[in-house]
């Protein structure tokens, strides 16, 4: 057994239903009262793990058993709650929703936590009751601890929420917060929540949600419900970190237009002894002087006339690529690598080192979890690789690639086209799909061998250089 700090998990009778807002809350009213905190979001999400890391104050992880296993979730849990005094762990969906043994409740199962289960109560009161008792049925090895009646009416909208839920199931009713007012809540569009580093009010919003639940939630009760977690189960230990990085660069875009990163990709190109360079798409006019280039996930189509504006980075990078740089993009990286992006009736052109264009639609156009069979030669992984990750983009190839090939089989999901996702030009490789570092050891050491690989090229080069020169 290991011993692990008191923790609650926060599900929801659904998608909008309140959880993110009672996480991030919960996270900011215990931080404001001195606690250290820990927060965690279950599944692959990027944007809602980052403002659970503003409201901790300290990088939150993503918990994903499909991705990652029973073993990794403990393990990633244990190690990065391990120092704080209490852990969040905000739901997805439904408590019971997900692919087989991968729920908010086989999630709350696992880490041994206790429930806080969000419901929207707009216009019900005993059917909130069935609801609780409902999934107590379905779910009986869950300690569903308590409920938040989230968007009450008003003070006996609350209390007969209150005596429904308490009176036919037993569950106490922690808090009922009202509907509340813009300046509490957080904006969304395309891809879910606004992201915290486009927010112009972001401190002042995360302060506020916890001055909501210090008000409308029993903040004591709470933290006695999360003291009640036991220690966990048999905690795996990690596989060593090789040194295979030892001196190398990696430039990594970092700004506003490209922020989906996992912290543990950035700590896994670190661990392997690579110095991480953030750069910016937005304002830096050159690349620095790297042995490989990754461009992570985000909002390059809201950035578009800005990042199409920095013509001096994208020259910088495509002289990189034309001399054999490596370069690894998932999602917003492979639409700032295509030639252009069109959005809302405006086209911008982009950096042009993949033949392919980009429309940004409506609807999205690949969403959930997604497998990938290497099949193909690539700068990165071996024919036969399977790669588990994730997809979610409202964008799609137009056009026919021109002198762009694809090197993986999709075999869940929905890739570029044609069942295919990989797209290959140089040492470029860019995919729709969105690999974990944990979920996917090999992905830190297959980039370190591909810079290692560019290095030694490199110094091949300047070597005869050096002696042509000499020579003469």
């Amino acid at each position: 057994m290991t011993a692990a700090p008191p923790r609650l998990v926060v599900a929801g009778a659904g998608g909008d239903s309140g959880k993110t807002l009672v996480s991030l809350g919960l996270a900011s009213a215990w931080r404001q009262a001195g606690f250290a905190v820990s927060a965690f979001k279950k599944g692959p999400d990027y944007i809602d793990a980052a403002w659970l890391s503003r409201a901790a104050e300290r990088p939150a992880r993503n918990l994903d058993t499909w991705l990652m296993g029973e073993p990794g979730v403990l393990h990633s849990f244990a190690v990065h709650s391990a120092d704080t005094d209490v852990a969040v762990v905000e739901g997805n969906r439904g408590l019971l929703d997900g692919l087989d043994g991968t729920s908010t409740a086989a999630l709350a199962t696992t880490l041994g936590a206790p429930v806080l289960l969000v419901l929207d109560v707009t216009k019900v009161t005993r059917t909130a009751a069935a609801f609780v008792a409902g999934c107590r049925a379905l779910a009986p090895e869950v300690h569903i601890a308590g409920v938040v009646a989230n968007r009450r009416a008003g003070s006996r909208h609350e209390s007969e929420v209150r005596r429904a839920i308490e009176g036919e199931t037993g569950v106490p009713v922690l808090g009922a917060i009202p509907k509340l007012s813009d300046s509490h809540l957080l904006p969304d569009r395309h891809l879910g929540l606004v992201p915290p580093e486009e927010h112009d009010r972001m401190v002042d919003v995360v302060r506020r949600l916890g001055g909501v639940m210090a008000e409308h939630v029993d903040l004591d009760a709470l933290l006695e419900t999360a003291r009640s977690a036991g220690p966990l189960e048999s905690v795996p230990e990690p596989d060593g970190v090789d040194a295979t990085g030892a001196g190398l660069r990696v430039a990594v875009f970092r700004d506003s237009a490209f922020t989906f990163y996992y912290p543990e990709n950035l700590e896994a190109l670190e661990a392997a002894g690579a110095e991480v360079v953030p750069v910016s798409a937005l304002d830096d006019p050159l690349l620095p002087e790297v042995d490989l280039l990754y461009i992570g996930g985000g909002f390059p189509e809201t950035h578009a006339a800005a990042l199409a504006g920095n013509r001096s980075l994208i020259d910088s990078v495509e002289g990189a690529v034309r001399d054999g740089l490596p370069v690894y993009a998932e999602c917003g990286g492979l639409i700032w690598l295509s030639r252009s992006v069109t959005w809302r009736g405006r086209t911008a052109e982009m950096a042009g080192v993949l033949g392919v264009d980009i429309e940004v639609m409506e609807r999205p156009q690949g969403h959930g979890y997604a497998e990938m069979a290497v099949d193909e030669a690539n700068p990165f992984f071996a024919p036969g690789t399977i790669l588990r990750g994730h997809e979610f983009h409202y964008s799609r190839l137009t056009g026919a690639p021109v002198d762009t090939r694809t090197v993986m089989e999709v075999r869940r999901g929905k890739g570029s086209r044609d069942g295919r996702d990989g797209l290959v030009a140089n040492n470029v490789f860019a995919s729709w799909n969105h690999l974990h570092a944990t979920a996917t050891p090999e992905w830190a050491p297959a980039l370190m061998a591909a810079a290692r690989a560019r290095r030694g090229r490199s110094g091949e080069s300047q070597e005869r250089a050096t002696c042509g020169g000499r020579s003469r």
